[in-house]
């Protein structure tokens, strides 16, 4: 067997390779999620000068919708909601699987 077709694996053999991984090994994995609620650019002098009370503007508009992020990649829209006393978010659009690929 010549080295290409060593190296060169057949479809069937990368079905049954996929399918030998282990399920929960992969839901285990652990992952990081946000949610952005915006962003803004200041100078550092203007970083220096915000005390206790300062508000900042963000780039999002009210009612806009938030940014659903895993691993620092965005893959939903959602908004804020109220879970009894702590904050959740709604997904309200998943973000398409090729549009998760594009640069930023």
């Amino acid at each position: 067997m010549s080295e290409n077709e060593e190296n060169l694996e057949s479809p069937a053999a990368e079905s049954e390779a996929e399918s030998n991984i282990d399920q929960e090994v992969i839901r285990a994995i652990p992952i990081s999620m946000t949610v952005e609620v915006g962003s803004t650019s200041l100078k550092l002098r203007d970083l220096l000068r915000l005390s206790q009370g300062s508000v900042l503007e963000l780039d999002r508009s009210v009612g806009e919708l938030m940014d659903v992020k895993i691993n620092n990649t965005i893959i939903a829209k959602g908004e804020v909601v109220t879970v009894g006393d702590k904050l959740g978010i709604s997904v309200v659009e998943i973000v398409a699987p090729l549009e998760r690929v594009k640069p930023v």
